[in-house]
């Protein structure tokens, strides 16, 4: 018997690869979907139903009034940066008032090294 290739097109051995490639793919997805289907170590879900906290709602106010001055939440935080965080707040459409601003811990993040980097070229 003469054992040579079906084919040597190269365009063809690259569609049945990537047809073999596809459905392990598939295969696969189907198999994880399965898995997470059936998880024995999953916990029972639960819908929590927050009454405490008030849904955030984008209110349009006819009448615009002078901003009030906002004050220092933390100690530390300037009014610049406030009035900063809400002038960025209000760019995005909405309306109202900064109630109270928290910094977080920011070790390890990009925007530490920034800081750090910023600092440094300021002395």
């Amino acid at each position: 018997m003469d054992h040579s290739p079906v084919t040597t097109n190269p365009l063809i051995i690259m569609m049945i690869n990537m047809t073999v490639v596809f459905i392990v793919l598939v295969v696969l997805m189907y198999l994880i979907k399965l898995i997470h289907f059936i998880d024995p170590t999953k916990e029972p879900e639960v819908k929590e139903t927050p009454e405490e906290e008030e849904p955030l709602v984008a209110v349009k106010s006819e009448e615009v009034s002078a901003p009030e001055p906002v004050p220092v939440v933390e100690e530390g935080i300037k009014p610049e940066v406030i009035a900063a965080i809400s002038a960025a707040i209000a760019a995005y459409g909405f309306t109202g008032q900064v109630k109270a601003v928290k910094i977080l811990n920011h070790e390890g993040t990009p925007w530490r090294a920034s800081a750090k980097f910023n600092n440094l070229q300021r002395k």
